[in-house]
This record gives C-alpha cells, structure tokens and sequence, in this order.
C-alpha cells in the first residue's frame, strides 16, 4: 500500500510541476534570469548523471578506465563536431575494446 502512495504522491507532484510551468506569467518565463536558469539546469543535471555512472557502482567510487575511456573519447568527438549519435557510437566502441583488451 506504501508503494503505490509513492507511485500516487509522485504522480501528482509532476502533474502540479508541469501544470505550475505552464500558468506561470509570461513576463515571469521572459525574464533573462529565469530564461537562463532553465537553459543551465538540464545540461547541469545531465553532466550529474553523465559523472555518477561514470565513476560509482552502488554506493562505490571506481575507477573503471573503459569507462573513462569511453567518455574521454566522447569529449574528443563533441570537441570535433561530431553528430551525437556517431558520439555515442563512438564511446560505446571505445569502451567495449578497452574492455575486450582486459583494461575493464
């Protein structure tokens, strides 16, 4: 019963967030603070997540090289102007053979 009070409470709280986004006052939404903010908040919470799997397992801090490979080589490609997708490609294939040499 407490999952699914969870599973409710969450529901309705996203609801309200995106509801709370959309009544917001247009000169509130124009405003250059606002306007930035929203345009940092995502690529800060990506490069988060990005970091987190990285660099933990569970509760752990590792030092996985494939891994760090596999990003290191994603920074290259974006350095480059690689499309994204041929990004992620890129730091797939990069990770699967450090791990296939046995670095991983």
């Amino acid at each position: 019963m407490m999952l699914w009070i969870a599973v409710v409470a969450t529901g309705l709280g996203c609801y309200l967030l995106k509801y709370a986004g959309m009544a917001a006052p247009r000169a509130l939404l124009d405003h250059p603070l606002v306007r930035r903010f929203a345009m940092a908040v995502p690529v800060a919470l990506l490069a988060a997540l990005i970091a987190l799997q990285t660099v933990a397992e569970g509760n752990q801090l590792v030092v996985d090289l494939p891994r760090l490979g596999g990003i290191a080589a994603a920074v290259v490609a974006l350095l480059l102007r690689v499309p994204f997708l041929l990004v992620l490609v890129i730091a797939a294939a990069t990770t699967a053979s450090l791990r296939a040499l046995g670095l991983g």
